[in-house]
């Protein structure tokens, strides 16, 4: 009788161990978005959990536009359903200031925030503090035809003007064999034509707006713009590319039908993969085009990790932010997965690894990275920051409505007159509507 008490008693305690342990446990709910990088963080957390085997990982992962729109909702309620969520650089000033995200101050010691490229850093960060750690960051950047240059006897600069690429897709376009000199985004969508066309804009002198708010679709700068890019596009563009964005294009590419594409860096391991890419031995790549004005046709982002106020469990959830944006996660997706395939454009450490630098586009990416500058993005002064949007709430609806109007005119359907007119009459009313104009 006494032997079964013991066992019996001995069974309570170790139910009351197995409980408490169970409440010391704590589950840490990530929103992410479902790109290639993140589902392969997704499969290497076990690295995480053997270091922190008190916290439980629970994934949400959505595509990109559902991502946004939930993880809006629940930071701008404080409804605490995340405690880490992937965020672009648009949101972060504006969330930051809003007072919905916690400074990244206890991240580990041997984290080296110092370390984060600079011009990535500074489109994260608020009054000095870091609201946000780069997973991966981007530029955009030109990828050409190294065959279809030297058949036009051709030299790609590795810092080319307007001028120059222009006056290249027209000679290397052959429409006849369906190859189009250059192929650039024109689907309407503020991250999409006008993710370009923003960045295009600042190299030719034109903002969005000055330093009042009021819009300047009126001014000779964005004339400029939008002349040259749906002239071009005509003459050397593929059919249809008022249609196009990054998907399309990158497809176009890959089959050997663009000469050029000037697009997000991160699509470099996508044309240089022969798996994917029919042109993948005959890349080349050189720095977004300028106008000898001071400010390159490129734009910056990154998708980072960030911790809302909301979430009950934030030094948990900043233990989880600085392993995945760790050097550490680098070398383990290299050891893991090769270096091509490491989360590109966070660290200049990587950029000084030699192994890393036999990558092709390495150079390029960092060289475009750090040739974007958020803080001052355009020739003349701003009140904004960010290089291809501007950083303030009614920008999306703003630069989605623009895009659908620029897209038009690619598409032949209005003027370039008529686009600037209807943009500049569009984004006035939005922005005396939201008090920005008074």
């Amino acid at each position: 009788m006494t032997s079964m008490l013991k066992t019996a008693g001995l069974g309570v305690g170790l139910a009351m161990m197995l409980a408490t342990g169970a409440m010391a446990e704590t589950k840490l709910t990530i929103a992410t978005v479902n790109n290639g990088d993140m589902i392969r963080m997704q499969g290497l957390t076990a690295d995480f959990t053997a270091q922190n085997p008190d916290i439980k990982l629970e994934w949400v992962t959505l595509e990109e536009n559902v991502l946004r729109q939930k993880v809006t909702t629940d930071i701008a309620t404080k409804g605490g359903q995340f405690d880490v969520l992937t965020i672009g650089t648009y949101e972060v000033p504006i969330w930051a200031k809003k007072g919905w995200l916690v400074p990244l101050d206890n991240l580990d010691k041997d984290y080296d925030v110092d370390d984060l490229l600079p011009a990535i850093r500074g489109g994260l960060s608020m009054d000095g503090k870091l609201y946000a750690a780069p997973f991966y960051g981007e530029s955009s950047m030109v990828m050409y035809r190294k065959d279809l240059f030297d058949k036009a006897g051709l030299k790609m600069p590795d810092a080319p003007t307007w001028t120059f690429i222009a006056d290249a897709a027209r000679k290397i376009t052959d429409k006849s064999a369906e190859t189009y000199g250059v192929c650039l985004r024109g689907k309407a969508g503020w991250g999409e034509n006008m993710a370009f066309l923003s960045a295009t804009a600042n190299s030719f002198g034109a903002r969005w707006f000055d330093e009042k708010w009021h819009a300047q679709f009126d001014q000779p700068e964005w004339k400029n713009t939008l002349d040259f890019y749906v002239k071009l596009m005509k003459d050397a563009g593929p059919p249809g590319a008022s249609s196009n964005g990054f998907n399309e294009n990158l497809a176009l590419f890959n089959a050997g039908k663009c000469g050029m594409w000037i697009d997000a860096t991160v699509a470099a391991s996508f044309v240089t993969n022969p798996k994917d890419s029919k042109v993948a031995d005959k890349v080349g790549f050189a720095l977004a085009p300028d106008n000898g004005l001071g400010k390159r046709g490129n734009w910056l982002w990154a998708w980072s990790l960030a911790v809302p106020s909301g979430s009950k469990k934030t030094a948990e959830a900043q233990k989880f932010v600085a392993w995945a944006t760790s050097k550490g996660y680098l070398n383990l997706v290299a050891s893991k997965e090769g270096w091509a395939n490491v989360p590109p454009g966070t660290r200049t450490s990587l950029y000084m690894n030699p192994e890393y630098a036999k990558v092709p586009f390495a150079k390029m990416t960092l060289d475009s990275i750090n040739a974007a500058d958020p803080v001052h993005p355009t020739v003349k002064p701003v009140p904004y920051v960010g290089v291809q949007f501007v950083a303030i709430p009614e920008f999306q609806g703003i630069g989605t409505s623009v895009g659908q109007i620029f897209s038009k005119a690619l598409a032949g359907d209005i003027s370039v007159d008529d686009a600037l007119k209807q943009a500049q009459e569009t984004t006035t009313r939005e922005m005396t509507k939201a008090g920005y104009i008074k």
